[in-house]
């Protein structure tokens, strides 16, 4: 069995990469990379088979992820079945995925910050900010991606994952 899960921004270059790298990380480091299928994806194509944003890619470097390995994509319908869990990073990109999604699939969609408490609703899109925006992104994706897999883990019966840096 595979837990599919799709990390979807505006244009896969900053958010949803994090994300896809943090989790792809958190997964491994709990031993359940055999056990998960993990992507990204935008809901625009603007960057389409571009690498994620260098700044976003430093942050990550800087925290010990590695995302060099990852290009954008845009959603495409099919995601919407493919994927047990969609997370969208605003309520933007949330409501454009549900103008998309067939009505039965609507229950995988979330927001990313609905596994986690304390940094809100939505996470900022740090593309026109500075650096500390890449770094507050980054903790609030870390925090949630953690909560997103204990959640992961209960839904599934999967192994115990521990403790996750």
């Amino acid at each position: 069995m595979s837990v599919r899960v799709l990390f979807v921004c505006m244009g896969n270059i900053c958010r949803s990469p994090t994300a896809h790298a943090l989790f792809r990380q958190q997964v491994d480091e709990a031993g359940l990379g055999d056990s998960m299928t993990i992507d990204s994806a935008g809901t625009h194509a603007y960057h389409v088979g571009n690498a994620p944003d260098a700044r976003a890619t430093s942050t990550a470097l800087r925290r010990g992820i590695d995302m060099t390995d990852l290009r954008a994509r845009q959603i495409a319908l099919d995601d919407f079945t493919c994927f047990d869990y969609i997370l969208a990073m605003d309520s933007d990109n949330l409501s454009a995925m549900e103008t998309l999604c067939p009505a039965a699939e609507r229950p995988r969609l979330s927001l990313m910050l609905d596994w986690t408490s304390g940094w809100g609703k939505e996470v900022p899109d740090p593309y026109y900010g500075g650096d500390e925006g890449f770094e507050r992104v980054f903790d609030m994706l870390a925090d949630a991606c953690r909560g997103l897999l204990e959640q992961i883990v209960t839904d599934h019966a999967l192994p115990d994952i521990g403790q996750i840096d």
